[in-house]
């Protein structure tokens, strides 16, 4: 089965190496090989062929600015997803992503799932929770010499590997037409994971909880945590710490 992959980040890259290794013909498509999302050029190159397209690509900006380029990348490439006959439209999103109104980025991932639902073609989204490869950079962001501040808001990591994992499972099956959640075995606050972070880097900072502190500030209750009937993945985050350190 011919798959095209579209966007080769942390997940699009191992990804397109994890269906290959299944076995299957896949082809990557990104700005460096040719393709555009946001003009069109080279999508239909890129998805001639192909029976499924996965879209792992994300937004070059948080803000507000998101909301356009989902609307403007979905759009062309559900079009020419159409133009080339694929038969399974498969997107990456977010647990939680629909009640997080208050984040630009969220409402606009929002909007790449609603425009997928109406869309032409069969499709499936995997909402993943937070990437156990973001856990440092989310901490950057409200750190400085003498402190780390977080909120306790309640998260459900994932190992990036997991999450490909359950992509190329999505992506060699039939369409969902719905949605599947898929998060890591254990839950913690972001708080505490910010601990554990610093403790496996050998990093004495103190972690204060500021519930007006970075991006998840924002988040209310458990909305970033799976409901039932998610994928949980085997990962520990203490276990990928201690590789990784």
């Amino acid at each position: 089965m011919k798959t095209t992959v579209i966007g080769t980040g942390l997940i699009g890259s191992q990804l397109a190496a994890e269906l290959t290794a299944r076995g299957h013909d896949v082809t990557t498509a990104s700005l460096s090989s040719g393709v555009d999302l946001l003009t069109g050029a080279g999508l239909d190159r890129a998805l001639a062929g192909a029976e499924t397209v996965v879209n792992a690509t994300n937004s070059p900006t948080f803000d507000e600015q998101s909301i356009a380029f989902f609307r403007t990348t979905v759009g062309n490439l559900l079009t020419a997803g159409e133009r080339a006959g694929v038969r399974h439209q498969v997107a990456l999103s977010i647990v939680g992503v629909d009640l997080v109104p208050e984040l630009d980025y969220y409402r606009a991932k929002s909007l790449q799932e609603e425009l997928l639902r109406g869309g032409p073609t069969p499709y499936s989204i995997v909402r993943a929770t937070q990437f156990f490869e973001f856990m440092e950079p989310t901490m950057s962001w409200t750190s400085d010499d003498s402190a780390v501040r977080l909120p306790a808001t309640p998260i459900q990591p994932i190992a990036s590997a997991d999450v490909v994992a359950a992509l190329a499972d999505v992506a060699t099956g039939a369409p969902l037409d719905g949605i599947l959640d898929v998060a890591g075995p254990d839950r913690f606050t972001l708080d505490e994971i910010g601990r554990l972070t610093l403790a496996a880097r050998g990093d004495r900072r103190p972690v204060l909880v500021d519930d007006r502190a970075g991006l998840f500030a924002a988040v209310p209750g458990d909305v970033l945590t799976p409901g039932p009937g998610a994928r949980l993945a085997t990962t520990r985050y203490r276990d990928w710490l201690a590789a990784a350190n």
